[in-house]
């Protein structure tokens, strides 16, 4: 327990641990589907082209559930909104064990809580956002969240290391990849169980004054509206190389194996892990926005580069460059939201932020999997990083001036 709190901020209320601990659960099953999705898919007979779809269908369907979570925060507790996306959850993982089909399966995808990336878009986001956000301290906020993206990148790579688990049952148990590939989407559900465990013990009544209760967008409509549509920009080029799709093209490119990704995977995941706590001490010495810009811009350089690597050491080498760096920007982007809207607005901010995120990267994977099918070059990584690379520029040129109220006062 000790440690525990050590790993906490100064300033920080206990409830953030349930959060972190329910982050970590989820992070978990979203690491090995992602990987086993795609591979899940083909064994089933369905192309490329629909697996495209499938991730399409999920990143639209999240995008539509978060906002509506966003948007009708402010009339129901986030505990009840929380607990009940964690039993959507178990329902998803239950519904990919029984189906294998494309039209069931995109109805999954469609009204489920699947994640084919390596962040989250689901609309868990939104609420834990906004609980963490009024649990710490203004000053601790960043290093709060840099935890926060930290627990979800490392056990997520975990989770990418466990897709191998399929593999070693059908060599113990003598049973089909099929029925394996099963067993861990049932292991998915079960999680989903485990997370609304979690989110039942925090408090029933949340601690906020009048002016931090949720609220509507109101005075910071503007602001939230221009970020989102940036931000929607940066998804869209991001849906582009989703790691089921990532995964995909390795596959088909290097006829890389399910458990040579996962580890390939799983070390991507650390990078990106331990990068978010640098990003916080960053942040702290250079600003949000910058921290934000000056990490994203080299890893999308990377990103462009990837497909022209000749053999996979190079192109992996990249990969682990581009992990190192690529989401630096996340607890940095999150914390910037937070501290730019009014308490009473993070909800809303935190899902009109995120939806558009999910529905711009709702459409790009259905154009990757074309691509995919249609050349093994790797196009969709090239367009990924000349798209992000924009969007740098932009929030740079936009809002670099426009501070957080701890950078002012410093």
């Amino acid at each position: 327990m000790t440690g525990s709190v050590r790993f906490l901020p100064p300033g920080t209320l206990p409830d953030a641990k349930l959060i972190l601990a329910a982050r970590a659960l989820r992070a978990f099953g979203d690491g090995f589907v992602s990987l086993l999705l795609p591979y899940y898919l083909t064994l089933a007979g369905l192309s490329a082209v629909e697996v495209g779809l499938l991730v399409t269908g999920t990143l639209l369907g999240s995008g539509v559930m978060t906002l509506g979570v966003g948007l009708a925060a402010h009339r129901f507790r986030s505990r009840a909104l929380l607990m009940a996306a964690a039993l959507l959850m178990a329902a998803t993982g239950i519904a990919l064990a029984g189906f294998s089909e494309f039209w069931p399966l995109l109805l999954v995808a469609c009204i489920g809580t699947l994640n084919p990336s390596s962040g989250d878009t689901t609309l868990f986001v939104p609420l834990e956002h906004s609980l963490l956000a009024q649990a710490v301290a203004p000053a601790s906020r960043t290093a709060l969240f840099a935890r926060y993206s930290l627990v979800g990148a490392l056990v997520a790579a975990l989770g990418a290391q466990s897709a191998v688990v399929p593999d070693i049952m059908t060599g113990l148990f003598d049973i089909p990849p099929r029925t394996a590939l099963q067993a861990m989407f049932v292991i998915y559900g079960a999680l989903g169980i485990t997370a609304f465990a979690l989110y039942r013990r925090l408090p029933a009544a949340p601690r906020l004054s009048p002016a931090e209760r949720p609220a509507p967008l109101g005075q910071s409509k503007r602001t939230v509206y221009t970020l989102a549509a940036l931000f929607s920009l940066d998804a869209f080029g991001g849906g582009f190389v989703v790691q089921s799709l990532l995964a995909l093209w390795l596959y088909e490119r290097f006829g890389l194996s399910v458990a040579a990704a996962g580890t390939i995977f799983f070390w991507t995941g650390v990078l990106t892990a331990f990068s978010h706590l640098a990003a916080a001490r960053l942040a702290s010495r250079i600003g949000l926005i910058n921290t934000m810009v000056y990490t994203h811009l080299p890893s999308n350089v990377f990103c462009i580069l990837v497909p022209f690597m000749p053999d996979l050491p190079l192109a992996v080498l990249l990969l682990f460059l581009r992990a190192a760096l690529s989401s630096m920007d996340v607890p940095a982007r999150t914390s910037y939201v937070m501290a730019v809207v009014s308490p009473s607005e993070r909800a809303a901010a935190a899902s009109v932020t995120t939806v558009p995120r999910s529905l711009a990267a709702a459409v790009s994977p259905a154009f990757a999997g074309y691509l995919l099918a249609a050349s093994s070059f790797g196009w969709p990584l090239v367009i990924c990083g000349a798209l992000k690379i924009v969007y740098d520029l932009l929030l740079l040129g936009m809002f670099r001036k426009v501070k957080p109220p701890e950078e002012r006062q410093g």
